[in-house]
């Protein structure tokens, strides 16, 4: 993270728990000539409901404007949502709420000649995950390294 996003992120995470409300991501990225300020937000169980996030969203734009020394370079655009219901797995208590789901994982290498997989997690530790995958109409399991894990998130599955 950077210094704007883990100032943003200490900021938001005590407005969002005092809600029972979960602070999931944030971003802070520039794309063309404008600047995003993007918060995701989520509530066990069930999920977050727009007027929920517009509500949220205020208490974070007036809390953000509150900041002294202003921490942001330039004019941006505060975007909070929902991560909806393919989230980033983005750390352990991540990881451990994705055992038993279905899962996209992309890779940095190729395992196995592919370099993606989506499956069930079946289990995991510090050094690798297993993942249940589908090959045609046989069920595999496969272990990644974590190490050669690029990014992962939640799946639908069809």
């Amino acid at each position: 993270m950077t210094k704007v996003t883990e100032l943003v992120a200490d900021v938001v995470t005590p407005l969002a728990e005092a809600r029972g409300d979960e602070l999931v991501d944030v971003e802070y990225v520039k794309e063309k000539k404008q600047y995003y300020l993007r918060i995701y937000v989520d509530r066990r169980p069930g999920g977050i409901d727009i007027e929920e996030i517009a509500n949220l969203s205020e208490l974070v734009s007036e809390k953000l404007d509150e900041l002294d020394p202003d921490p942001f370079p330039e004019p941006y655009i505060l975007e909070l949502s929902s991560p909806g219901l393919e989230r980033p797995i983005k750390n352990e208590k991540d990881w451990e709420r994705a055992k038993g789901s279905y899962i996209h994982v992309s890779l940095y290498q190729k395992i196995d000649g592919e370099k993606t997989y989506e499956g069930t997690l079946k289990d995991l530790n510090q050094n690798q995950i297993v993942l249940e995958v589908k090959i045609k109409t046989r069920r595999k399991e496969i272990t990644i390294p974590r190490k050669v894990i690029a990014s992962s998130r939640f799946a639908v599955e069809f």
